[in-house]
């Protein structure tokens, strides 16, 4: 069966595969209350000093808090807890929670080049 989209017609099984990669897009939105956000966004303007990663960071949490069952706000409760350090670690790894897994943050995956390769390329 065929799909018409704005840019081309592709089958389901496409599509399917597609919206595996790039599995945020597409979700509804997500509804908490004001006062919950201003918790979140006011925490996360306290610790790094920049509104428009706060409003970033907020973001990312409350959907990652939600998408895996969890209050928002006991997951601001665990992060107040947290040392800089600490906080730096443990936001990196509950954000991957919602990620593919073909594409973590804080993570570095360096494949070996090849000897072969390297040789051709100029220093």
């Amino acid at each position: 069966m065929s799909i018409a989209t704005n840019t081309l017609s592709v089958d389901a099984d496409s599509l399917k595969n597609t919206q595996s990669f790039f599995n945020n897009v597409a979700l509804p939105p997500i509804a908490v209350s004001q006062n919950i956000d201003d918790a979140i966004l006011g925490y996360f303007q306290l610790v790094s000093e920049n509104k428009e990663s706060a409003r970033a960071l907020a973001g990312a949490v409350i959907l990652t808090s939600i998408s895996q069952g969890i209050d928002p706000m006991e997951t601001l409760d665990e992060f107040k807890k947290m040392s800089q350090n600490e906080l730096n670690e443990y936001l990196t790894m509950f954000l991957n929670l919602s990620r593919v897994g073909t594409s973590y943050l804080g993570i570095s995956n360096r494949p070996s080049t090849s000897k072969y390769i390297a040789r051709m390329i100029l220093p």
